[in-house]
């Protein structure tokens, strides 16, 4: 029987992590689900872990040989048979109801293409770097149009939609738009949901129902410099390629926005390197909802749960 969800993880040398996510799919509330992993021809014995599982709701796809990351984020969605989809990143965890929310939304909202949440930023020892990011504007909450969800994205200047663990979305969208962008390989996320919006809706849940994980060492600075000068570059052409919805003064806002971008950047980077830093505690700070205080702060991190780009925060 074709399940409701498919939750599918593009997994590539994730030893340390893929069980921890694996295990935060499988403790879904809502339970008409499969759980697809791609297998891209790990070597660091991810596949050892794999074959620990028994669930029949957990099918594992394995590559011959290793193939470019955003192929194998396609080739995930390309082994899915449900109509609903997830793309989970191998090391990144989603809340126990975050299938149930989402797909909610999905059954009251038949034009709705993809639906996002927000998320913690999480360390290598799933203690929260910083809460509740994305989404954090009002005119990105509920259901809203291509329109709004561009302009919003060149106002921010990064990524203010939410990373892919964030997001639902209906498999028939993602066929009718090509799937994921493969120009576009350091802001998959973003870029795959503007994309969706061609063809649908957009609408964003103010609960946090993922987590994303800044792990240490999992990027060099030069990668890091890369990916935001392509996220710097993706904008502007997002801009260029809108002119119908964007206005000069969104363009503007975004260019004005850029420093703090890169400087929430480097604090989140220099914060997740070291989890005992007091960088880590100011990121807590500094990165926390207005009125909340941060469980990173706390020695302990622990809520509910056990090539990164926080500027998508």
């Amino acid at each position: 029987m074709q399940p409701r969800v498919s939750v599918c993880i593009p997994l590539y040398q994730k030893v340390d992590y893929i069980g921890r996510t694996i295990d935060s799919v499988l403790a879904q509330t809502f339970t008409d689900f499969e759980l697809v992993v791609v297998d891209n021809a790990t070597t660091d014995g991810s596949a050892d872990v794999l074959a620990g599982y028994d669930d029949p709701r957990l099918r594992v796809v394995r590559h011959a040989e290793t193939v470019p990351q955003i192929a194998n984020f396609n080739a995930a969605v390309a082994a899915t048979r449900a109509p609903l989809v997830k793309v989970l990143n191998a090391d990144d965890l989603i809340e126990p109801d975050a299938l149930a929310r989402q797909v909610a939304v999905m059954d009251a909202e038949p034009d709705v293409a993809v639906v996002s949440s927000r998320h913690h930023l999480v360390d290598d020892r799933d203690r929260i770097v910083a809460r509740d990011r994305t989404l954090r504007t009002p005119d990105l909450l509920g259901r809203q149009d291509r329109a709004s969800v561009v302009r919003r994205v060149v106002r921010h200047g990064g990524n203010p939609l939410g990373v892919p663990g964030n997001m639902l979305f209906r498999r028939s969208a993602f066929d009718l738009v090509g799937g994921f962008p493969t120009d576009e390989p350091f802001v998959l996320d973003v870029a795959l949901a503007v994309r969706l919006t061609t063809v649908g809706d957009f609408y964003g849940l103010p609960e946090t129902l993922s987590r994303f994980r800044l792990a240490s060492g999992s990027m060099t600075s030069s990668a890091r410099r890369r990916n935001l000068a392509a996220q710097r570059v993706f904008v502007r052409r997002l801009g260029r390629d809108h002119v119908d919805v964007v206005r000069r003064r969104d363009v503007v806002r975004g260019l004005a926005r850029w420093p703090l971008t890169w400087l929430r950047h480097q604090v989140l980077m220099s914060a997740s390197s070291d989890p005992d830093s007091r960088t880590h505690r100011l990121a807590a700070r500094l990165l926390a909802p207005r009125g909340r205080r941060d469980p990173a702060s706390d020695p302990s991190g622990d809520d509910r749960h056990t090539n990164r780009n926080p500027a998508s925060s």
